[in-house]
């Protein structure tokens, strides 16, 4: 009686695992309880394209302003750390007003383009 090859075996159950359905892949529902939205790890995303926007700005604009705290804070700490360095103070103003501004913009965006598509372009679905 002649013993199967090991590789042999080794192709055999290979063969026999990627054959085998597993019936846990069949039980998953991708979508949520409303039907139009699919359940992620970072929860229900809209698949509609308004609905989806109107998902992702909150999170983009907080994004935003965590990004502009951060860089006021490494600002400041650079301001504290110049020892009175005229071009260190400078450059340490200047991270702080462009985070200002970089805040600012990111809040008035969203009202800019509010005037620009619908007073000025009449954009239909956009409300």
């Amino acid at each position: 009686m002649k013993l199967p090859s090991t590789i042999g075996v080794l192709t055999g159950i290979t063969a026999t695992i990627l054959t085998t359905p597993i019936p846990v892949f069949a039980k998953i529902n991708l979508l949520c309880a409303n039907g139009t939205s699919v359940n992620t790890a970072l929860g229900c995303i809209p698949v509609q394209m308004d609905q989806f926007i109107a998902w992702l700005l909150p999170i983009l604009f907080s994004i935003a302003g965590g990004i502009a705290f951060l860089l006021m804070v490494y600002g400041f700490i650079l301001m504290t750390m110049s020892n009175g360095d005229p071009k260190a103070v400078q450059g340490a103003k200047e991270t702080v007003t462009s985070a200002i501004v970089g805040l600012l913009i990111s809040i008035f965006a969203i009202f800019i383009f509010r005037l620009v598509a619908l007073d000025i372009l009449k954009i239909p679905g956009i409300s």
